[in-house]
């Protein structure tokens, strides 16, 4: 109807996703660092560990599958693989909860 309280259209109602194309430099810097963090945590834990005499399997699983930062290459820092995708990456910045979930492994050739 017409007034202060009409119906909005479907086209222009909604949340509207401005996500860039690209990372820009500071969200791949927050990016390295996070990764750097995690990185220290592991060796933390794990010096802590060894200190005790102890270990965990998972711990020691982390340590072998995963890649550290400096040992990652650019395109595995800030792309993930995505099978919808028309060259098989998007970027890391369009994963839900991307700042919080650790997205190092990709598929071998990708």
């Amino acid at each position: 109807m017409f007034g202060p309280f009409r119906a909005t259209s479907p086209l222009s109602g909604g949340l509207l996703w401005k996500i860039p194309f690209r990372l820009s430099t500071p969200q791949k810097a927050r990016q390295r660092k996070r990764l750097r963090a995690v990185d220290t945590v592991i060796a933390v834990v794990d010096t802590a560990l060894r200190k005790q005499g102890t270990s965990l399997k998972d711990l020691e699983r982390w340590k072998e599958e995963m890649p550290r930062e400096e040992e990652m290459r650019p395109k595995d820092k800030y792309t993930v693989f995505d099978r919808k995708e028309k060259r098989y990456r998007k970027g890391i910045h369009k994963v839900p909860k991307w700042t919080r979930v650790s997205q190092r492994i990709n598929p071998p050739g990708f």
